[in-house]
């Protein structure tokens, strides 16, 4: 149906179950381990089009979890900034070659592994005001718009503010939402989410659920730092392919 492979159709839903089990297992990013599996064999547009309406499910329940400790004020440069970028991301997606997006998407991914693998300790940004939080949103932005990855920029920064664990989560997960949101908008005023990648969406959908629920189910009962390390390398290597494939 619409043309795409039964191969290509059976790595899709493989992938859409994939990130959704990490996510609920591990708590990763649902669209760094779809973006690792789908960009071999679909467009990016298409890829970020998925990847962009699938998050919005799977983080929004989780950002619903959190919202009795986001701290607007905090958070509000990362959404301003979010929201100014996204619109530069989704014209690199319109105007940038496949060819150029696949090895940019996985550059990030073998960046994002081997910062996680190795946990370089980075300098503190403590002190760092809110022009800079707004920068970072609009690099969140910019990624999220031009490749479905919203939300990295945000991580790693969060990361060296020194703020406790549950206080990150309620920044960089409510502002990954509002650029998912943002770049859905978009994406559909551009005319840039067709038939085809509607009807991908309803297949995946089961997948997604069935995912997240056997992740969550086995919350806990895993060796979680093992998990994490084996899906890091997966990332790592699926990356380095990216880059291969992209020349």
């Amino acid at each position: 149906m619409y043309g795409v492979p039964v191969a290509d159709l059976i790595l899709f839903v493989a992938g859409a179950f994939a990130a959704a089990f990490v996510t609920g297992l591990a708590g990763f990013a649902f669209a760094i381990v779809a973006a690792a599996v789908w960009l071999h064999f679909l467009p990016p547009t298409q890829a970020t089009a998925l990847i962009v309406a699938y998050g919005l499910i799977v983080q929004g329940v989780s950002v619903w979890k959190l919202r009795r400790a986001i701290q607007w004020r905090r958070l509000l440069p990362f959404l301003i900034g979010g929201v100014l970028g996204v619109p530069l991301g989704v014209e690199l997606l319109r105007w940038a070659s496949p060819a150029v997006l696949r090895i940019g998407v996985g550059a990030v991914l073998v960046l994002f592994s081997l910062y996680n693998l190795v946990r370089p300790q980075l300098g503190s940004t403590a002190r760092a005001g809110r022009l800079a939080d707004g920068t970072v949103g609009v690099v969140n932005g910019i990624l999220g718009g031009a490749t479905g990855l919203a939300g990295i920029a945000a991580v790693v920064w969060c990361s060296t503010r020194g703020w406790p664990p549950p206080e990150q989560r309620a920044v960089f997960q409510p502002s990954g939402v509002a650029v998912f949101a943002t770049t859905a908008l978009w994406l559909g005023g551009a005319n840039m989410i067709g038939a085809d990648t509607l009807w991908l969406f309803l297949i995946g959908l089961p997948a997604l659920a069935l995912g997240t629920w056997i992740g969550l189910k086995l919350f806990g009962k895993l060796d979680d730092a093992a998990f994490r390390r084996v899906v890091l390398v997966l990332l790592l290597l699926s990356g380095v392919s990216l880059l291969i494939l992209g020349r």
